[in-house]
């Protein structure tokens, strides 16, 4: 047996972790449950929105930032579905891309929620240690309209070092609005 070889079940090993994590948080997500999912994060672990709209976070950094980020969204989002969600292991058994779409309702308006989102979640043993959510800021706007957090009904304060008040962009099934069609 080569170094190679010997390698390839720790591998194995590891990219199991991987899409156990990331199907933990697919049920958490439909549960409602997002301490559960804020908990699938290593202490240290980052949440990074590279689109995001002027004034919204761009970066979370840590377990807890993540868990004050997402304390009030089920206030705003009621996900109801995600009828899409593949996961793309890559090369590196700790990373994998998401594409999903989710499906629900704005809680204010109680207007249809559709988003789609791509995210490139890598896993350690003590968690996510980095999810970059690509989404649409310009979809997000669409669907949530006047209770887009921030701007209107459902507007609410972010906690400290988080945002500004524009809090979209946490990922699948967050407060981001309907794709547009």
């Amino acid at each position: 047996m080569n170094d190679t070889t010997a390698a390839a079940p720790e591998g194995d090993a590891v990219r199991q972790h991987t899409l156990a994590v990331i199907e933990a948080a697919r049920r958490t997500l439909l549960a409602h449950d997002m301490s559960a999912f804020a908990d699938l994060w290593a202490p240290d672990g980052t949440l990074e929105f590279p689109f995001a709209a002027p004034g919204a976070p761009r970066r979370l950094s840590g377990r807890e930032e993540v868990r004050a980020y997402l304390a009030d969204y089920t206030d705003h989002i009621d996900l109801r579905a995600l009828p899409e969600f593949r996961v793309h292991p890559t090369l590196d058994p700790r990373t994998a891309v998401v594409e999903m779409r989710a499906e629900g309702f704005v809680v204010p308006t109680g207007r249809p929620y559709e988003l789609r989102y791509v995210a490139v979640v890598t896993v350690e043993a003590d968690g996510i240690s980095s999810y970059r959510d690509y989404w649409s800021p310009l979809a997000a706007a669409e669907a949530l309209g006047d209770a887009l957090p921030g701007r209107g009904v459902g507007a609410g304060e972010v906690g400290e070092g988080v945002g500004d008040g524009d809090r979209h962009g946490a990922g699948a099934g967050d407060r981001q609005g309907a794709q547009a069609r």
